[in-house]
């Protein structure tokens, strides 16, 4: 279990392991639509679909155990900035693979895991390497959920990561060394 001073093993290991493939994930995808890099799209979905395996668990970890308990008692705005951030990282974790799931399914461009269909593709018989939709409201709705998340996301882990740096550059507490399991 997670106190005031030392946060568990599961919940450290599962906090950077969802964090690695996050920020990674975003990157790529970044990279990706910045550069119309098509295919790198099948190994972003592959580990999208990985991480909500990884992520799924790390929900159900944090509304089991709660938050971490803050390690000193903080200004109220600071720490309503901290709770808003937090929950933009776990619903913006869920999110983002659910929607890239759903866009890509109902886009027609399939989901699978190195080889192991999750959606399958809906290629276009008059024009080989091009795909139909099988709902293109759904697929628009999840690329846009999946575009403005992204964002917010990005902006959400900035802020925690300076966060982290400010408590241990600046206020000198142990938030930061707690999650490193010092």
């Amino acid at each position: 279990m997670d106190t005031q001073n030392q946060l568990s093993p599961i919940t450290r290991a599962l906090h950077w392991l969802v964090a690695l493939m996050i920020i990674s994930l975003l990157a790529v995808g970044f990279y990706m639509a910045t550069f119309e890099v098509w295919a790198l799209y099948p190994i972003h979905k592959a580990f999208g679909v990985i991480a909500l395996l990884i992520i799924l668990p790390r929900v159900v970890w944090r509304l089991k155990n709660g938050w971490p308990i803050p390690v000193r008692e903080y200004l109220t705005w600071e720490h309503k900035l901290a709770v808003a951030t937090h929950w933009v990282l776990i619903l913006g974790t869920v999110i983002m693979p659910i929607s890239g799931f759903i866009f890509s399914g109902a886009s027609g461009h399939g989901v699978d895991i190195f080889g192991l269909v999750l959606a399958p593709m809906n290629p276009d018989p008059r024009h080989p390497g091009e795909v139909i939709a099988f709902n293109e409201t759904v697929a628009d709705a999840g690329n846009e959920l999946h575009e403005i998340v992204g964002y917010l996301l990005a902006m959400a882990i900035v802020l925690h990561i300076a966060g982290a740096l400010k408590h241990h550059i600046f206020d000198k507490d142990r938030t930061l060394l707690r999650m490193l399991g010092k």
